[in-house]
């Protein structure tokens, strides 16, 4: 059967379609609330210390919290470090030399 050169969309759509521009373009993952939470008090950790984020009340595994913590501080132009240990993640401003 050849082609008549017609669509063969439906003419009704299943789902809505909205305007690009109305879309916030930011990523918002399942970790945005703590790590929003680490990073807004990571503001006011003084030079020289850390802040102690116990592993089992973060829900989340290590992998996971280090790599969310590092994407929200990649995005927000802090340099940071971390540290864990089998309780505890620690994260703290990378020093200025």
């Amino acid at each position: 059967m050849a082609k008549t050169g017609k669509s063969s969309r439906p003419t009704s759509l299943k789902y809505r379609q909205v305007a690009l521009s109305s879309l916030r373009k930011g990523r918002r993952g399942k970790h945005h609330d703590l790590v929003e939470g680490i990073l807004q008090e990571l503001d006011a950790v003084p030079a020289g210390s850390a802040l102690e984020i116990p592993l089992d009340g973060a829900g989340i595994g290590l992998a996971n919290v280090r790599s969310a913590v590092h994407r929200g501080a990649a995005t927000k132009g802090i340099e940071i470090e971390t540290l864990a240990d089998e309780k505890n993640f620690y994260v703290f401003k990378k020093a200025v030399l």
